[in-house]
């Protein structure tokens, strides 16, 4: 019996740390586990006693790549526990925020993350010696993406003018339409971003999952919307602890997420982009259509092709709402607290992320639960790296741990969310 071990003791490109463990014996997969080994973070323990108005600044400080996403996602929890509704401008607002951490998020990923595996480097700082003028335009397009989050939200990390009930401040007309004439130009160069990913080289492989998603009667989801899927579950924000459970697997710091009625599924970009085509912008859809780019999508490496149709939906829609802006009379409304329960599940760049809090008499937080996207996905992305190595399993070790780095960046996994990712480690028997 021969026993062969490898170990990659940090897998580059994602945010987080963590260990993929790929078994084998006699030839055959046994056994494979993504593991995550960074020590809780216990947010959800330490926001009991706060105030309530004291929660979007905490949990912002859950992820540093898409703290709005916290934000959006407590802020609505809470509103929603106190019967408080955010509509008009102010929606609008919160919306164009969301989308500045969209753009910046996806970008960061497609130009600097994912497309580095497409095109044989190791690295963006590589891609730029052969392609400067493509890493410089998703360096632009990301600093926009991040002037959008500064300017609405006060800063580009960790924004502060978020708040219960709207924002503490919001932009004058002429402040937004700053932005107009660079949303133009970024639309543009979204467009020419998704026929240059849509010419990559794309791995033969499909996978058959689950696809979970919000899903707004009129709009693309971010903010609200119900909670649906491809095999026909369709349920209020409400509901969501009804058909969804956390479980503890024994290799992993991070709690596994399942439905109850299936089992594993998949949120993100993908799960959005099927069940949210005819949502999207009509630029978006008609470029989509062009590139080849139909629903249902099922290989898991044209996730790059649907985060640029992301990318282009999200200039588009900020031209809009930056056109139509007009101040609101009042930047928040007016909270006050009492007991209650409330719940929201917004969609972050990487999927559905779903906040419940309940609060006391006073308003200070009696209990929290968050279930960040990453956490959702990861049993999937356990099913498709089985398959993976299944299918190339004689392959050299170098070459199958590459293939298994390239499917984990697929989903563009944010570990520090679901607490961190990757070192390697191939047994073979």
């Amino acid at each position: 019996m021969n026993t062969k071990t490898i170990k990659v003791d940090m897998l580059t490109r994602l945010e987080g740390e963590g260990a993929l463990f790929i078994r084998f014996k006699d030839q055959e997969v046994k056994d494979v586990r993504l593991k995550i080994y960074e020590p809780p973070r216990f947010f959800e323990a330490f926001l009991r006693g706060h105030d309530f108005r004291d929660v979007p600044d905490i949990t912002a400080r859950i992820c540093g790549v898409c703290p709005v996403a916290y934000q959006m996602s407590s802020c609505q929890a809470l509103e929603s526990a106190l019967s408080v509704k955010v509509e008009g401008q102010l929606r609008a607002l919160r919306r164009l925020l969301y989308w500045g951490e969209w753009i910046e998020s996806h970008v960061l990923h497609v130009f600097m993350l994912h497309a580095p595996d497409f095109l044989g480097y190791s690295g963006a700082v590589e891609m730029a010696k052969d392609m400067p003028e493509i890493v410089q335009r998703g360096l632009k397009l990301k600093k926009l993406g991040n002037q959008i989050v500064t300017l609405i939200g006060g800063r580009e990390i960790h924004p502060v003018n978020v708040r219960v009930g709207g924002f503490y401040r919001v932009p004058t007309k002429e402040e937004l339409s700053q932005l107009l004439e660079p949303l133009k130009w970024a639309r543009e160069a979204a467009i020419e971003t998704v026929r240059w990913v849509a010419d990559f080289e794309f791995p033969g492989y499909e996978h058959d999952c689950e696809f979970v998603a919000l899903r707004h009667s009129n709009e693309y989801p971010i903010l609200d919307g119900r909670v649906v899927s491809n095999l026909g579950l369709n349920i209020a924000v409400n509901e969501y602890e009804d058909h969804f459970v956390e479980e503890q697997v024994s290799y992993s710091n991070a709690l596994h997420s399942r439905l109850l009625e299936r089992g594993s599924y998949l949120v993100g970009p993908v799960a959005r982009f099927n069940l949210n085509f005819d949502h999207l912008s009509a630029v978006a859809q008609e470029v989509a259509i062009s590139v080849g780019l139909k629903k249902p999508v099922y290989n898991p490496f044209q996730s790059i092709i649907v985060r640029a149709i992301e990318i282009l939906n999200g200039f588009d829609e900020a031209i809009r709402l930056v056109e139509q802006y007009e101040p609101p009379e009042s930047s928040y409304v007016q909270v006050e607290p009492h007991a209650a329960t409330g719940y929201s599940a917004t969609e972050a760049p990487r999927g559905i992320l779903y906040h419940r809090y309940s609060i006391d008499e006073q308003g200070l937080i009696t209990s929290a639960k968050i279930v960040p996207p990453t956490s959702q996905n990861q049993a999937t992305i356990e099913n498709d790296l089985r398959r993976l190595v299944i299918k190339y399993g004689q392959l050299h070790t170098d070459e199958l741990t590459w293939r298994c780095e390239h499917a984990i960046r697929n989903y563009d996994p944010c570990i520090s969310c679901a607490t961190h990712f990757l070192k390697l480690d191939i047994a073979r028997e």
